[in-house]
């Protein structure tokens, strides 16, 4: 598992040269509705073992949370799993909203 910034998160999704990453929100869906990047994929963290089979081992995955703490234990769990490519968004949906898209309201 590696950490990824919200600058780095943000200038791979730009790039249209780069294949997008699954970008895995585990937050509750409450927290996703008041704000989330585009194209996220909900999967609240309790749900993850679950539902693991909606997720392809090959696949490179950004876990996101409110401020990294949940995705980075999904992310270590992916990893565990046997995931390629997995990554935590450091500092979560909070420091995304600050330094990327301030239209996200924190909370």
């Amino acid at each position: 598992m590696q950490q990824i910034s919200a600058q780095a998160l943000a200038e791979w999704l730009a790039d249209e040269q780069r294949e997008n990453p699954v970008l895995l929100d585990v937050r509750e869906p409450w927290e996703h509705e008041m704000g989330h990047i585009k194209g996220t994929f909900l999967m609240p963290m309790h749900t993850v073992p679950v539902r693991l089979s909606e997720l392809q081992t090959e696949s490179t995955i950004v876990c996101i949370c409110h401020h990294g703490g949940r995705s980075m234990q999904v992310a270590a769990f992916l990893d565990s799993r046997g995931f390629a490519e997995v990554y935590n968004l450091a500092g979560g949906m909070d420091h995304w909203s600050q330094t990327v898209d301030s239209s996200i309201k924190r909370y």
